[in-house]
Order: structure tokens, then sequence, then C-alpha cells
């Protein structure tokens, strides 16, 4: 479906996509995982047509997203990190831009207010933030696009509507759907996501399915000095070390522990890219 080769993205001298190639496909919830200011948003926005690569390309399918055609237009919305609303109701606010997603599905957007506890009474301006954040998912869910771009769009809910957001944004995929999300709070996205992508100084620092990763570490509490030794990274805490491992053949899958997998990531990188080389 997303097609990057080689993009290279800077503002004024800052280059902040160094070269970057990837593919996303139908049918997977992606993780795009990184610090503040490593690219993630920058790579959103070219994948949107909101920005414009200075060298290499991205493709949806056969559609260049620079050119912003309406073929092209009607089957992406990115949810971005920082927005505003009109100061209206928000079914005023959705009858003036349902009409650009030829797909939008008003059942959905009713169930997902309700999902949400989204109020219908009150001006978009003076809901929340975090209300305003969650009827923001709920528009673009709706849209039914085949690429939904979503930028840290955990950032403002609280630990209950985090929970809502998994359940629903789970339930929304289908195999004609791609959904990529940027984050840097790893934890929203446990049990969520299909594949991992870190970036880190505009470069790719690691890429791989949840299931090659569950095959290839083990993620567990010890206090083993044997097994600490032999881990690829270890943090101490109150309840033992926990240690990222390489894992062996007859040793059980185990569930990736996305913050742990992101610091080994980042901190060993060479040590983590060896285990998925063999």
């Amino acid at each position: 479906m997303v097609t990057i080769r080689d993009l290279h993205f800077s503002y004024r001298r800052k280059a902040v996509l160094d070269g970057l190639s990837l593919e996303f496909r139908p049918g997977y919830i992606y993780g795009l995982l990184g610090k503040n200011g490593t690219g993630k948003s920058t790579l959103l926005r070219n994948m949107a047509g909101l920005l414009f690569p200075q060298r290499g390309q991205v493709r949806l399918g056969d559609l260049n997203p620079v050119l912003r055609q309406p073929a092209f237009l009607e089957q992406v919305f990115l949810v971005p990190e920082e927005f505003h609303f009109p100061p209206v109701l928000i079914d005023e606010w959705v009858r003036h831009r349902a009409v650009f997603y030829p797909k939008f599905s008003y059942t959905l957007f009713e169930q997902t207010l309700v999902e949400f506890q989204i109020p219908r009474d009150v001006r978009l301006t003076d809901m929340s933030h975090g209300q305003q954040k969650k009827a923001l998912i709920s528009f673009a869910l709706s849209t039914n696009v085949a690429l939904l771009l979503m930028d840290e769009p955990t950032n403002g809910l609280d630990i209950l509507s985090k929970s809502q957001f998994r359940k629903i944004i789970a339930g929304a995929l289908s195999d004609e759907k791609c959904i990529i999300i940027s984050t840097h709070q790893v934890k929203d996205l446990e049990n969520l996501i299909d594949r991992v992508t870190v970036i880190d100084n505009g470069k790719i620092l690691f890429d791989q399915p949840i299931n090659n990763i569950s095959r290839k570490l083990q993620f567990k509490l010890s206090f083993d000095p044997d097994e600490t030794s032999r881990a690829l990274y270890a943090e101490t805490s109150l309840k033992g070390n926990a240690l990222v491992l390489p894992s062996y053949d007859d040793e059980d899958e185990s569930h990736p522990d996305l913050e742990m997998l992101y610091k080994a990531v980042v901190l060993q990188g060479d040590r983590v890219a060896r285990v998925f080389r063999n």
C-alpha cells in the first residue's frame, strides 16, 4: 500500500529524515516509535502530502502524495498531535467535513462517540483537550480511509480513555486498511500493534513484526546473575532485574514489553540487531 524509498527531508539546514525506506501493508497496525524530534511526525506528514520530500519518494499505491489529488486525499486521514476546532457543535463540524470521505460511516461515528462518552450539546471549543482528541479520533475512524495516520493519539487521554482507544482501534482494522500510529509513549500501544519501527535521528534503528520479536527475544524479571550477564539490556528494579534476552528454540515465545524493547534498541542497537540477523 505505502512505499517509501530513500526519503530525505530537512528543515532549513537541519536534516530530519535521512534515506528512509519502508513499506506499510493493509490489514496491519504499525507502531512508529521514537523520541520527540526524531522525525516521526515529519514522516507522517510526508505520507499525508503535507510535506514534500527533498529526495526520494512516497507512494500510496500508484498515487503521489505531493500532487494531492482528490483520489489520494479521500483515502488518507492524519490525526495530528496539535489541532484546533471551531466554536461549533460536533454534528455541525462533521456535517461539513464528512462529505470529503466517500466511505464515511455515520453509524460508526455514533458508536464511537458513545464509547468515548463525547457530549453532543457542547461546542468543540468548550470541551476538554481529552474530549477534543477523542472527538477527532472518532471522526478519523469513521472516514474509513485506506491509510489512517495518527501522531501521538494518546496524548491528553486518561488511563480509561487509553484503554478505550486500544479497544476501538483494534476493532476498526480491516484487510483494506493500514493504520500507522506514531508515539513516544510506547506502553500505550501494548497488545495493539503488529509491527514495530523505531526511528532515531532520522534513520531506522529497528523494524520487525511482533511475532518475530516474540520468537527472537525474551522479556522477563530475574535475580539470576547468569541471566543478567547474557542479557541484551537490563534494568534494576525492586521486583528483580528487568531483562531483554535472546530467545532459544526450546523456550516459549515471550510477550514483548515495548518499553524495554525500545530502550534495548536505542541503547544496545547493535546487540539487538545481531539477534535478528541470525
